[in-house]
């Protein structure tokens, strides 16, 4: 599938799977390369409705970018829709959702999110995340107190600081970070399905080994699959030339 802009070509590819232990598939994503934006959303699990939060969201970011708003204000009007959803016969009470989202126009990126979903960026062998996870393991992380290693395994690492919807709370602040569209960047978004499975290492050699974002996509959740899946996973991977 391809999108062009002025300077860049993008591909893509997603895929997504509940896992191995649960019923439910509650992510949901989105790839519009007309409006330059791809999404994952992952609903909360354990949480009434958690498919339904994310479809909101995926749908009314994709409405608002369409209409012309910038990544945040949308990411914060699909906030406001969730929260509202259920007075209109939609979901339940405290239902809430992650969301990462990539948008690209001519080339330029720009990445947002809430939660603990994230967004990585492949540029020549190596893998860097974008994104920093809204979750009470990656604070104790940034203070010292346990190591990325021990995170992964942490009985607190599925406690989100930040979530779109979940009346009662905050509204989320989204991060965001941003920057230039290079030939040969592959970018990675995924819920926490994936990348709680499989280390960055296992997703640099596995990105490392082709231009494909739909064979990557795929080869990912399959990896994640095989290492437990214990959770919905779910990758979309957009490659620029």
């Amino acid at each position: 599938m391809l999108s062009s802009s002025r300077r860049i070509t993008l591909t893509f590819g997603a895929a997504t799977h509940v896992g191995s232990v649960r019923h439910l598939n509650e992510d949901s994503f989105c790839a519009r390369p007309d409006l330059g934006l791809w999404l994952v959303a992952d609903g909360m699990g354990g949480a009434a409705s958690g498919e339904v939060a994310s479809a909101l969201a995926v749908a009314d970011i994709e409405a608002g970018i369409a209409r012309g708003q910038d990544l945040v204000p949308a990411i914060q009007g699909a906030h406001e829709a969730i929260v509202a959803a259920p007075a209109k016969g939609r979901g339940t009470p405290g239902m809430g959702t992650t969301v990462v989202a990539l948008r690209v126009q001519q080339d330029s990126y720009e990445v947002a999110w809430v939660g603990d979903s994230r967004a990585y960026l492949f540029r020549a062998d190596a893998l860097t995340q974008l994104t920093r996870d809204h979750s009470l393991v990656q604070e104790r992380v940034d203070r010292g107190e346990i190591t990325r290693d021990e995170a992964r395994s942490h009985p607190q690492r599925n406690i989100i600081t930040q979530v779109l919807g979940s009346s009662g709370v905050a509204p989320p602040e989204p991060d965001r970070v941003g920057g230039r569209v290079r030939p040969g960047d592959l970018f990675l978004l995924c819920s926490d399905g994936l990348n709680g499975e499989i280390d960055d290492d296992l997703m640099n050699r596995m990105l490392s080994r082709g231009p494909d974002p739909r064979q990557s996509a795929q080869k990912l959740v399959d990896a994640a699959l095989a290492a437990g899946g214990n959770d919905n996973i779910t990758a979309v991977v957009v490659a620029a030339a």
